[in-house]
């Protein structure tokens, strides 16, 4: 009756609007008090949730993103990525699509992607003539590979649930995530010669050159990062306080966008939104601790191999079930509930916990383009002044080419176990 009663609430609030975090809150305060269980675990369990090392990235990826924008760093990763695709048919959709490819290697972040880049590319899609709904749509489903292409917010929260290496994740992510971004240039160019979208600039070499000199700074910030958790310089919390400093010296001193004075606000926008962040994953684990505590996850294991043990149709169930799950959930919470039950139910049908950790990852990431919940949907119909159902029509090509690489990613274990067997 109890569970019954805290997955019900947690529903009915998600659907009537509430926060995720206040709706994990308020249903786990009503099950506890109905259970006669301590209100004293509530910060017990809240606090344990947050208290990894691991996650203390999580904030300094928050900080190195919030100063690339700050910076004007992302102006320069875009201005390079159209003197690269503009001069092809829809050369500012592709510039959208390699932008965001470039920032999610140092944001880690879904939203942060839209926010930033949307910001500047679906205005200068629209002037340009492109549609505003398959501008949003562009900037709402690329904006989802940098989270698969490391670093990465929801592979470092995988990290924190289990055993698995935060570098082994972020090198599984690499693969699938460039696969993901080629597949979505591939369908903007498609849509781009159907609907006859206009062309760039004549390509330049001498303008590649500019542009990829004056971007250099940001560029290398993701060889950085990746050079230095890969090669075993620094862990994944040190690379974010590495990007961090590296996006403030650049920003002050060498493109010289950024200035003392808007330190102050920056690191106030990091704070709350790691705050945020952070309230939703203390959140999270009290209810998956009171799902463990029922043994939820074992029965939901059992359900699905009692059905079938046949690997393909039990990866099926649960990429179907993760894709559920992604489009009214948030990612963090999503996988914090999530993960560890239905990781013993892919290691029960020989799955490797990386490669299932990429799999879930990249389902979930495709939740945030999904209605009733789709949050990148959303942010990309605002900026857009679109109305959110022409904004789903345009999107429904690159919805298809990522299901294509969903099942890829899910039954070639290569793709995602590749690059991390050759670091072992």
């Amino acid at each position: 009756m109890e569970i019954a009663l805290l997955l019900g609430i947690f529903v009915v609030l998600l659907f009537v609007g509430f926060p995720i975090a206040f709706s994990l809150g308020i249903s786990t305060m009503t099950y506890l008090i109905l259970a006669d269980i301590p209100l004293t675990i509530l910060p017990q369990r809240f606090f344990a949730g947050m208290d990894s090392f691991v996650l203390l990235c999580i904030p300094g990826f928050i900080l190195a993103g919030n100063l690339m924008n700050a910076g004007d760093i992302t102006n320069k990763i875009i201005k390079f990525s159209d003197a690269l695709f503009g001069h092809i048919r829809g050369g500012l959709g592709l510039a959208n699509v390699g932008g965001s490819m470039i920032f999610g290697g140092i944001s880690g972040t879904a939203i942060a992607d839209t926010t930033s880049i949307g910001a500047v590319m679906i205005p200068g899609m629209a002037k340009r003539g492109y549609d505003k709904p398959f501008a949003a749509a562009v900037t709402a489903s690329s904006s989802t590979v940098g989270p698969i292409i490391p670093p990465s917010v929801p592979m470092i929260i995988v990290g924190s649930l289990t055993s698995i290496s935060v570098g082994k994740m972020f090198l599984a992510g690499a693969i699938p995530g460039l696969l993901l971004g080629l597949a979505m240039l591939a369908t903007t160019y498609i849509i781009s010669i159907v609907k006859n979208y206009p062309k760039g600039e004549k390509f330049s070499v001498k303008r590649l050159f500019l542009e990829g000199k004056s971007a250099i700074w940001a560029l290398l910030l993701v060889v950085i990062i990746l050079y230095g958790i890969i090669g075993g310089i620094f862990t994944p919390t040190e690379a974010s306080i590495v990007a961090s400093i590296y996006a403030l010296f650049i920003g002050l001193f060498v493109y010289k966008t950024l200035s003392f004075k808007n330190i102050p606000a920056i690191l106030l926008d990091t704070i709350l939104g790691t705050a945020a962040l952070m309230t939703l994953v203390g959140m999270a684990n009290v209810f998956a601790w009171i799902l463990a505590s029922e043994n939820i996850p074992q029965m939901l294991a059992n359900g699905i191999l009692s059905i079938t043990e046949n690997p393909v149709l039990v990866i099926l169930f649960i990429n179907i079930l993760l894709l559920f799950v992604g489009s009214f959930m948030e990612t963090i919470a999503a996988l914090i509930i999530l993960f560890p039950s239905l990781l013993k139910v892919a290691e029960g049908v020989g799955m490797d916990p990386v490669h299932f950790g990429v799999m879930a990852v990249l389902n979930l990431m495709i939740g945030l383009t999904t209605p009733p919940v789709g949050v990148c949907l959303f942010v990309a119909s605002e900026i857009a002044e679109t109305p959110l159902k022409k904004v789903i029509k345009a999107l429904f090509p690159y919805l298809a080419c990522n299901l294509i690489v969903l099942l890829l990613v899910a039954y070639i274990p290569q793709i995602s176990l590749w690059l991390p067997s050759l670091f072992k």
